[in-house]
């Protein structure tokens, strides 16, 4: 069962709630920012919605737009903090796409050389037709 399409009485409910313990960076009405408890690298920290939504797609727009709007500054206080000027944001959606707890989460990776994540890349060819086609399908979804 792809556990993306349900949402869960999560580990991320339970830190909401206050029910377990977190390093709290951020919180606001719709979101809280905190130290991940497995870092992959030093300063990898999770910003999180309230709302508790499995996948991006099932996110309310409010708080997408609050996601969006403290981003940013969370960003720049973790370069400051860590004296780095290089980071990943990770999001990941769905269990073929590796998420691994059901309730939107966005990583901010601080980056120090090549430590602590790898990325594989395999890009293929877009060809002009598949562009027009599959870019006017997810328009008419819109």
């Amino acid at each position: 069962m792809d556990n993306s399409t349900t949402t869960n009485h999560t580990i991320f409910s339970q830190i909401i709630e206050g029910t377990i313990a977190c390093h709290k960076i951020y919180e606001d009405n719709h979101v809280l920012s905190f130290l991940d408890v497995n870092p992959i690298s030093h300063g990898h920290a999770l910003v999180i919605p309230k709302e508790a939504a499995a996948t991006m797609d099932k996110l309310s727009q409010e708080s997408a737009a609050a996601l969006g709007a403290c981003l940013p500054k969370i960003c720049r206080a973790i370069l400051a903090a860590t004296q780095t000027t290089a980071y990943n944001l990770l999001q990941n959606n769905g269990t073929a796409a590796h998420q691994a707890v059901f309730h939107v989460h966005i990583h901010i990776i601080p980056r120090y050389n090549d430590h602590g994540l790898a990325l594989g890349w395999n890009p293929t060819s877009l060809s002009s037709q598949q562009g027009t086609t599959l870019s006017e399908a997810i328009a008419n979804h819109l």
